[in-house]
């Protein structure tokens, strides 16, 4: 088989477990399993029991956990919980990183309680708009990609999804142009051989990721997804991404 194509949904702080259940009906409507396509949403952890199982063609992942299986963690969820409910896990994002103030040190601690587990985890990585702007982008992906993987095990290295979201391009309209973001996740990929030869491993584009520039960032060579946020959150948008993974892999 060629090229695979996840196309992933995160929904932050959207949606209640009545519309989450909604959605991921009418989403299942819209497209037939294909072989190479996956398709996961995640949405809030109130909604993780609704929808999980729901469909066979949509994965449902979490958006965050604690690197603990259990204890006086106030308001936390562990991996082991969300083994129950969620097929995945969002780990670093950016929003955790800038609002929520994780280091890469927390980042690594989840990534390894999530493989320990067994729930496959999604590392989002990215740069700033000051980062981009000074050349930096580069080292600042090394970096966080090196700490995020310390002590991980190249067999392990399979079941990890990369997601690369430039910070300045989520939620503002502006989006790495397809060239940039091919440039990035080849260097990516290019880490990752190093790290865990003849690995398979996704990488996903994040960033203001819509309909109308989804196949143009889909057919880049190094680029097996795309992580969408505001698009996700309607069901024609995000079926349109979807049809445009499965144009790509019936051609």
């Amino acid at each position: 088989m060629g090229k695979e194509y996840l196309i992933a949904g995160n929904w932050k702080m959207f949606k209640t477990v009545a519309e989450s259940r909604e959605f991921v009906q009418a989403l299942a409507k819209e497209f037939t399993a294909f072989p190479g396509l996956e398709v996961a949403v995640f949405p809030p952890f109130t909604a993780l029991a609704a929808t999980h199982g729901l469909d066979p063609k949509i994965k449902i992942g979490a958006q965050n956990m604690f690197f603990e299986e259990k204890g006086a963690f106030t308001g936390e969820i562990s991996p082991l919980m969300l083994r129950e409910t969620a097929d995945c896990v969002l780990i670093g994002h950016s929003e955790r990183r800038e609002i929520f103030a994780e280091h890469d040190e927390d980042v690594n601690k989840k990534l390894k309680a999530a493989l320990q587990f067994n729930l496959p985890p999604v590392l989002c990585i990215g740069e700033t708009l000051p980062e981009r702007e000074a050349g930096k982008t580069l080292a600042k992906v090394r970096l966080q990609l090196e700490k995020a993987l310390q002590g991980v095990a190249a067999a392990d290295m399979e079941k990890i999804t990369v997601a690369y979201e430039p910070i300045w391009a989520i939620g503002t309209g502006r989006n790495a142009t397809p060239g940039q973001a091919q440039e990035v996740h080849h260097f990516i990929r290019q880490m990752l051989q190093e790290m865990a030869p003849g690995k398979k491993i996704k990488i996903l584009y994040g960033g203001s990721v819509k309909p109308e520039n989804s196949l143009e960032l889909l057919v880049q060579e190094d680029i097996s997804g795309v992580l969408v946020g505001g698009a996700s959150l309607k069901v024609d948008q995000f079926s349109a991404i979807i049809q445009n993974a499965l144009k790509l892999l019936r051609a």
